[in-house]
Formats: structure tokens, sequence, C-alpha cells
């Protein structure tokens, strides 16, 4: 279990790195991607091919506010750096099947420019914080 000390100074470390983002706001702009992924998903065609890729999309666009929250329960500096690496790579894979519906012809980009983006701010958020944790370890 970490000590309050070290949780303090992990959480002003990280915080630093999200550019004075607070654990509570990212969890709640994690949940409200996860949300807009799900209602993007819930929109597009039904048939065989699509509902594949849609599930695809909503198991990753929903674990990155899963594994971010997870982050923040970590026991541990390398806890808490594997499970927000997880939550990197779910943001990463959410925009790799989002360019996948892009590319396909499914979608317009003007149908996923917003969470492209936002899929993308996430990864980077994310790689920031683990470098400046991994940082803080060495």
């Amino acid at each position: 279990m970490l000590s309050r000390v070290f949780r303090a100074i992990l959480f002003g470390v990280v915080l630093a790195s999200l550019g004075g983002m607070t654990p509570e706001q990212l969890k709640r702009r994690t949940k409200t991607f996860a949300v807009d992924i799900v209602k993007f998903a819930a929109s597009l065609p039904k048939d065989s091919v699509t509902s594949v890729l849609a599930r695809q999309l909503v198991k990753s666009g929903t674990a990155v506010g899963a594994n971010y929250r997870s982050s923040c329960r970590a026991k541990s500096r390398a806890d808490f750096v594997s499970k927000l690496t997880t939550a990197e790579e779910e943001a990463d894979e959410t925009q790799y099947w989002l360019e996948l519906l892009l590319e396909a012809s499914v979608v317009s980009r003007a149908a996923v420019d917003k969470l492209i983006d936002e899929s993308e701010q996430l990864v980077r958020i994310f790689v920031a914080s683990i470098k400046t944790a991994r940082g803080f370890s060495r």
C-alpha cells in the first residue's frame, strides 16, 4: 500500500503532467468519452461487418475509463504505470477502430473527427503521465 506522502507526491507529479487536470476531472472526461463511443456505435449501420467493428469499438472505448479508474486505485508506482499503460493502449485501440470505420467508408470524417481527436488527446495525457511516473521512480 502506498504511503500518504508517496500518494501526495505521485499525485502532484502526475497532476502536473495532466496540465492541472485532477483525477476526478479525468475520470469524468473518460466516462464522457465512453458514453460518446456507445452512442456513436449505436448509430452505426447494423450489417454483420459493422456490428463486429462496433463491438470492438465499444469494448476498447469503454475500457479507457475503466482502466484509468483502476490506475487511480494502484497499490504501487509499478501498478499505477501498468494500469495507466492499459488505459493508453485502449485509447489507441479505440482510435484504430474509428479510423477503420472511416477508411472503410462506413462513416464520414465529420462523424468521427471529435472522437478521434479525443482519443488522441487521451493517449497524449496518459503517455505524459506514464513518463512522469516512470521518471519519478528513477
